[in-house]
């Protein structure tokens, strides 16, 4: 797939520079950036707000806290290990099961506790960490997800992430795991990225390893034409999230769950994703964005509710239809 930039640039494409320097920079405080890079900080940002997150069943700050995880795990069978600051989805174990001495992992391999202690001893020294920074490791609930997901994920734990730009969701997608990500719903890792239509929650085109596909590797199940659950309330969670932040233009990952919908966390450097054409047929460029930011400065509509927020920029743009980057082979 190859375009010339100028061409990308009359659809409406924003490349990630544009991102950076248009959108990220601008509207995201660095002095903020701390709050989405520590999933410690999140998470209590997001219990403050009176918002669901996996239960913590253990947060391990330093090498001599280690010896704690088999107390932690205690009376768990699921689990997840988690970096607080891990980059790209690195150093997540996502454990489905136990057999006396030994775990099982997401993709079905069996490991003992030495090695999740040795990993664990690794996440505090940086290992998985933004910068090699020493870093401290969070032990959840493993999040149960909606049967939806079943014929469409591979073993680990899907989520939704919705771009919020000044509390508008603009754009997003479902990750959803594969053998090749060993069960973590990350791009980087293997992971697919399918579209998300943001007027109904419908899934579209998708992309697998820079390839579109229509089905996944693993389940051979179409991926395409899923209503997400809980959409309705994925996009309110997503636009409250500016104001719990502060951040202008960012990423909110979601587990649609059987109960309703967790928020996981959040970054400021979220993966950018291709746009499709709205309906009626303008682009959706970085100018669009604009009235966005005087409305939301308007002290008047700042009392309005996000959700109407929501729906009114939705019509200005068509209730434009939002997709992974393989959509971009589709739109036009």
């Amino acid at each position: 797939m190859f375009a010339l930039p100028h061409h990308l640039s009359r659809k409406g494409i924003i490349g990630l520079n544009q991102r950076n320097a248009g959108i990220i920079l601008p509207f995201n405080d660095r002095k903020k950036y701390p709050l989405v890079d520590d999933k410690a900080q999140t998470k209590k940002l997001a219990i403050a707000a009176g918002l669901a997150v996996p239960e913590l069943y253990g947060d391990i700050a330093y090498a001599g806290q280690v010896k704690q995880f088999p107390s932690i795990i205690e009376g768990h069978r699921e689990f997840v290990i988690k970096p607080a600051q891990g980059a790209g989805g690195d150093g997540i174990i996502v454990i489905k099961n136990r057999f006396g001495e030994y775990f099982q992992k997401a993709n079905g391999q069996l490991v003992d506790q030495d090695t999740l202690l040795f990993h664990i001893q690794n996440a505090l020294g940086g290992v998985f960490s933004l910068g090699g920074q020493p870093d401290r490791v969070l032990i959840e609930y493993c999040v149960q997800f909606d049967p939806v997901f079943e014929r469409i994920s591979y073993q680990g734990v899907p989520d939704v992430r919705v771009i919020v730009f000044l509390g508008v969701p603009i754009m997003a997608m479902v990750r959803l795991p594969t053998r090749m990500s060993d069960g973590r719903a990350n791009l980087h890792q293997g992971a697919i990225g399918t579209g998300v239509d943001l007027s109904c929650g419908h899934t579209l085109s998708a992309v697998w390893m820079n390839k579109v596909v229509d089905r996944h590797p693993d389940t051979l199940e179409p991926v395409s034409g899923v209503q997400i659950p809980h959409w309705d309330q994925i996009l309110d969670i997503s636009a409250r999230t500016w104001e719990l932040t502060g951040l202008g233009h960012q990423g909110v990952d979601k587990l649609p769950t059987r109960r309703g919908c967790n928020p996981v966390w959040t970054a400021c450097w979220p993966t950018a994703m291709n746009l499709k054409r709205p309906s009626n047929g303008w682009p959706l460029r970085a100018s669009i964005l604009r009235p966005v930011h005087s409305q939301a400065s308007d002290n008047k509509e700042r009392t309005m509710s996000l959700s109407t927020q929501r729906r009114r920029f939705l019509q200005s743009c068509g209730a434009l239809a939002v997709g992974g980057p393989a959509a971009f082979g589709q739109a036009f």
